[in-house]
């Protein structure tokens, strides 16, 4: 059985690889949906969908999880959510589960028949991606959220200081609020 997880993975933390070994004992295989791929160097989405599957990637490989199995595809968002179903099937390969914490998502695979289960939640609190981008662009300790390699692609990528140039205003934003 295939199943196939979806989410943003921004970036990629230690409660995704813990989701990715529970979902890998009730399938043989898991397609791992790097959902919003279009998106990046926003606050909310600072990382491309290449540097999320590359995060993935070393991570699965450093975790001892074989690549035989899983699948790491990029889906990107559509303007059309009654089509959105329909495109992310054209993307992967079949599935029979569908394993997601978006409630747009649930819904939208709900509605087209899908069994879809809400992944089992490691530490949300601490283990999220507004967690880790948080205490990045406030200089506290966030590499200890991410598996190992994850932090060496963030530093490669120089992310910390993506995500905290940012977060900085424009020129323009500036001018504005001092005029208020």
């Amino acid at each position: 059985m295939r199943g196939l997880l979806v989410g943003r993975m921004q970036p990629v933390h230690q409660g995704h690889l813990q989701v990715v070994k529970r979902i890998l004992e009730e399938v043989d295989e898991v397609i791992i949906g790097i959902g919003s791929a279009q998106l990046s160097h926003t606050l909310k989405d600072p990382f491309t969908a290449g540097e999320r599957v590359m995060m993935f990637t070393k991570a699965l490989s450093e975790n001892g999880i074989p690549a035989s199995r899983y699948y790491i595809i990029p889906i990107q968002d559509i303007e059309c959510n009654s089509v959105w179903v329909a495109h992310a099937k054209m993307l992967t390969p079949p599935f029979e589960r569908v394993y997601t914490g978006n409630s747009l998502v649930q819904r939208l695979f709900i509605e087209e028949g899908c069994q879809v289960t809400a992944p089992p939640l490691y530490y949300r609190d601490t283990y999220s991606g507004t967690e880790v981008r948080r205490r990045m662009l406030n200089n506290q300790d966030w590499e200890s959220l991410l598996p190992p390699s994850v932090a060496e692609v963030i530093k490669e990528i120089d992310g910390v200081e993506r995500i905290q140039h940012l977060a900085k205003k424009e020129v323009s934003e500036l001018n504005t609020d001092q005029s208020s």
